[in-house]
This record gives structure tokens, sequence and C-alpha cells, in this order.
């Protein structure tokens, strides 16, 4: 007789096949459990690290085949000029969002559907997330593992040391990351000293670090670094007070 047939007619045989049919989906889900609980230990224990030790590397920094140049600086000794360049050319809402910009979002959704260059709504602690633990590319699963990290940092980090992390790992130029590093590639001076227009197109060129200049912009970065700058005057007080109570 088939073996096939056999199992269908003999009662015990279907209730054996069964059995280990059931034996390995509990396996299987037994197995995404362990992982998925082993992932959030991690990326917590790893937000919480962090959140008192300087980032040391990101993916993009051992990816990036022009090396790297950079230099951690704590939060105060970065010119308050660059922070608001920071909230002003990348995220106006920084201090009131709770890490997600659902205005920009849904604005960003709309412009790609309509067939426009495709643009994201990322806030700068969304990109925070994906600089210091994540990877560029990767589709809708990357942004899934982002909008995690992006809430374990709005808990456990706060604004300050958010803010902290994307200026000293957000790339400023070719091989070139944070704002220290591209205060001194630039200018020849730290990022204490950066000026208004100077922190302007330092942010100018966060969106887009390996085709925009800081030197010698032209065009829509300078327009884009001109208009940061004009910014910067109300973003103080009104759009920083988180950072600076």
């Amino acid at each position: 007789m088939i073996p096939e047939l056999n199992e269908l007619r003999n009662p015990r045989l279907r209730r054996g096949a069964k059995a280990r049919s059931g034996g390995f989906v509990r396996w299987v889900g037994s197995v995404i459990v362990r992982v998925l609980v082993a992932f959030l230990a991690l990326s917590v224990a790893q937000v919480v690290i962090y959140k008192f030790v300087p980032v040391p590397f990101t993916y993009t920094m051992l990816l990036d085949p022009n090396g790297q140049t950079r230099q951690w600086v704590p939060f105060t000794s970065i010119n308050r000029t660059m922070v608001d360049a920071a909230i002003a050319g990348e995220d106006a809402k920084f201090c009131t969002h709770w890490g997600f910009d659902e205005d920009a979002i849904a604005a960003a959704w709309r412009r790609n559907q309509a067939g426009a260059r495709i643009r994201g709504g990322s806030t700068i602690s969304q990109q925070t997330a994906k600089n210091a633990f994540l990877w560029q590319g990767g589709g809708y699963a990357r942004k899934a593992v982002e909008a995690w990290y992006t809430l374990l940092i709005e808990a456990i980090w706060g604004k300050r040391r958010i803010m902290e992390v994307y200026l000293n790992v957000a790339e400023t130029g070719i091989g070139t990351y944070g704002v220290e590093a591209g205060a001194q590639r630039y200018y020849r001076k730290s990022a204490a000293a950066l000026t208004t227009v100077e922190a302007a197109r330092i942010a100018a060129v966060f969106p887009l670090p390996k085709q925009r200049a800081v030197i010698g912009a032209t065009g829509r970065v300078r327009h884009h670094g001109n208009v940061i700058a004009a910014r910067e005057d109300t973003v103080r007080g009104d759009y920083d007070a988180c950072l600076y109570p």
C-alpha cells in the first residue's frame, strides 16, 4: 500500500503526523519568541549603555570606503548656533514631538504617492536611531526596527542626549562624521566657535553629505543654508527650549 494512503486510512498514523506537524509549529514559534525577546533585551541594553557612553562607531562609519574622521565632543562643547541650525534645517518640532512628526510623514507620503522625488519625513530622533544603531537603506523592515529604537531613545535618553548623539555621528562630508570634525575640516575651528552662517552651512549638507558642499556651495544648497541661518533666531528660545531650559 502506498504510504500516504496508509497514513490517511490509519487514525493512529494520522494522529502521529498531526503531532509531528504541531510539534514543528511549536518549535518554530518558540524560536521566534526567543529571538524576539533576545532582540528586545539587546536593544534596551544598547540604548541604556549609550545614554552614558559615547557611541564608538556606526555601521555607516564601518562601511565607508573613504574611512572616517570624527571626534566626539559633549553637548556643552557645541555652539548653540549649531544646535539651532540642526533644528531649523531638519526638525522644527524636535522639542514637541514624541519621536515622530505625523504631519511630516503624511506630507512625505502624499509627495511620494504623487510621483514626486522620494522624500522621507524622518525626525532628528529617527535619524539618530538609524545612525547610531542601524544601517542605511533596508526599506520597510529597517524602518520598523528604526521606529522601535526611536521610541527607546525618546524614553531613555531624552531630547538633550538625542541631540548630542545626532551631532556627533551625523555625516558632515565625505568620510567626515560629527559637527566637531566638520567644523575642523571646513573652518579650522571647534564646533564651540561656529558662527550662525557656518553652522547653517554644515546643517545644509545633513540630508546629502556626500553630494553637497559646505565650502563654495551654490544653487539650492547655498539657498538652503541661507534659509537655515535666517531661521536660527526664531528657533532660539521658541523651538530649542527642551535643550536649554
